[in-house]
């Protein structure tokens, strides 16, 4: 049976006939980059993991839920070979950071990486948020505007309505949460308590994020709003929402991606960040 599974794969890579749309794929990132600085910064009553890459004006790179820093391994080189530094971490809970009993809160992450971006003693930062990380970068711009220069959100949302009600049943979005228990068990210091934690986490997007138009139109940091044309998880029309309400924001579309736009496209999504971070 293996057998026929390889030879199917096999047609399908080789043959036009049988060609996959890149927003239908879910590739995995390469090994990431040796990192200038990493190690785990005691924030909030965890450890939370961090890498920095190269010198110059700091980009932060906060990936979605589930996921882990890994997530960005296309992306760090060629961010610091345009003269930047590069910060990535995994969120409380995620990847190689601890979590504790205390309830998960999209205020309490961004309380997090706030820390970490003290503890590594940098004031501001471009943020590129994806998914929750985009989240939690709107969150930021919200309450600590003086932190950011930019803001870049990624198939993010404002309210719980924005998630598209049929996610459960997309194949790719499914295998990105088996990828991710795998990524868990791998990197986590509890890899027996995926479940547990996915069951934690699942009590915040259950009711977060909740933030009214008035609330949007207070942000004040330059924000690009983005979203992969064929998202699986955020409705195109909340994108388009808040766009139009953020002000000043930019809509972001990206070609012939889905939720997973920095793995099916590195190239495009690296030079989209910096057509925007760097104002071109």
């Amino acid at each position: 049976m293996r057998a026929v599974f390889v030879l199917i794969a096999f047609l399908f890579a080789a043959s036009p006939a049988f060609a996959v749309d890149r927003w239908m794929t879910l590739p995995e990132p390469p090994p990431m980059p040796k990192a200038d600085q990493s190690g785990f910064a005691p924030v909030n009553g965890i450890r939370m993991y961090y890498a920095s890459y190269g010198k110059g004006a700091p980009i932060l790179l906060i990936h979605g839920g589930l996921g882990n820093a890994e997530v960005w391994a296309n992306q760090i080189a060629p961010l610091v070979a345009a003269g930047h530094r590069v910060i990535v971490a995994d969120s409380r809970g995620h990847g190689r950071s601890t979590r504790t009993a205390e309830p998960f809160g999209y205020d309490l992450m961004a309380s997090d990486y706030l820390a970490l971006l003290d503890y590594l003693k940098v004031d501001k930062v471009a943020l590129v948020g994806w998914s929750d990380g985009g989240i939690i970068g709107l969150d930021i711009a919200l309450h600590h505007p003086e932190r950011l220069t930019r803001l870049f959100a990624q198939a993010a949302n404002a309210t719980v309505d924005a998630v598209k009600p049929d996610l459960d049943k997309d194949p790719v979005f499914g295998a990105f949460i088996r990828r991710m228990g795998d990524d868990y068990r791998r990197l986590s210091s509890t890899p027996d308590q995926y479940d547990a934690f996915v069951e934690q986490i699942s009590h915040m997007w259950a009711s977060q994020p909740d933030w009214s138009a008035a609330q949007l139109r207070t942000i004040s940091v330059p924000t690009a709003i983005v979203l992969g044309d064929h998202d699986e998880a955020i409705t195109r029309s909340h994108t388009e929402y808040l766009a139009k309400t953020i002000p000043g924001a930019r809509l972001i579309i990206l070609p012939g991606v889905s939720h997973f736009a920095m793995l099916q496209d590195p190239q495009g999504y690296t030079r989209a960040i910096l057509d925007f971070v760097d104002g071109r």
